[in-house]
């Protein structure tokens, strides 16, 4: 026999070996596409506190495609379950994956208040800077903004609470802010009775920091309960007011 005729059995052998592995892996496909869905857990990431419970997303979900259990996997489209949780004024962003084993998981992350704004329109100033609505589910221990509430004024309270909130001291501290005007920003305190007139939010570095010294100062002597009001409006300096 010719030897360029002779078969080469070990190619035979792994082509059928590949035809093999391709038709198991095509029927694997084909029956996991047939499943359906067998659970839907919700889980949210970050903040324990709900401002949305998982049986108000699941009332959502039901109303947009109706009850998810027993649907074909082949029928869901997740990028349209994100868009449609996402639509709930207190979710941030949301995933949603399909197990192998059936279980369809959305991990939800929510809004953060960072302020509450008290006036005609009660609502919250979230981390964006973005005004949300209150939650019937949790109330958020955030301070008070009041007064006089405007674009502006709400973007001066934003940065300045942003800053509040990454120091220890103002974060534990500081329980309002009264808009007096755009540019005039007072502080409330927990602790103590006086007012801080804030002024501006320019240099709050310099600000804070002149203020967080009077106070420990004047904490150290015991006369903090002798101000009403203590300014940080003029040049660097704490100016204070008694009773």
């Amino acid at each position: 026999m010719d030897m360029n005729m002779r078969i080469d059995w070990n190619y035979i052998k792994l082509g059928v070996l590949l035809f093999v592995i391709t038709g198991l892996y095509a029927f694997s496909n084909h029956r996991s596409s047939r499943k359906n869905v067998k659970e839907v857990h919700i889980e949210f990431i970050g903040d324990n506190n709900l401002y949305i419970t998982e049986g108000m997303v699941n009332k959502l979900l039901i109303q947009k495609f109706g009850p998810l259990v027993n649907v074909p996997k082949e029928k869901l489209v997740l990028n349209t379950i994100e868009k449609v949780i996402e639509t709930n004024e207190m979710v941030k962003s949301a995933q949603v994956y399909l197990a192998v084993n059936g279980e369809l998981t959305s991990k939800i992350t929510q809004r953060k208040p960072i302020g509450r704004i008290e006036g005609d329109l009660k609502c919250y100033l979230d981390d964006q800077g973005k005004r949300m609505p209150l939650s019937v589910s949790h109330s958020a221990r955030v301070p008070l903004i009041t007064g006089k509430v405007t674009g502006k004024s709400i973007e001066d309270v934003y940065k300045t609470l942003q800053y509040i909130n990454k120091d220890d001291f103002l974060r534990k501290n500081v329980i309002g802010i009264h808009i007096v005007d755009v540019g005039h920003y007072q502080l409330r305190f927990r602790m103590e009775q006086f007012v801080v007139n804030l002024g501006d939010i320019v240099n709050l570095d310099v600000k804070f920091n002149n203020f967080k010294a009077f106070y420990s100062k004047a904490d150290k002597d015991g006369t903090l309960g002798e101000y009403n009001v203590v300014s940080l409006e003029f040049n660097n300096q704490v100016v204070c007011t008694k009773i």
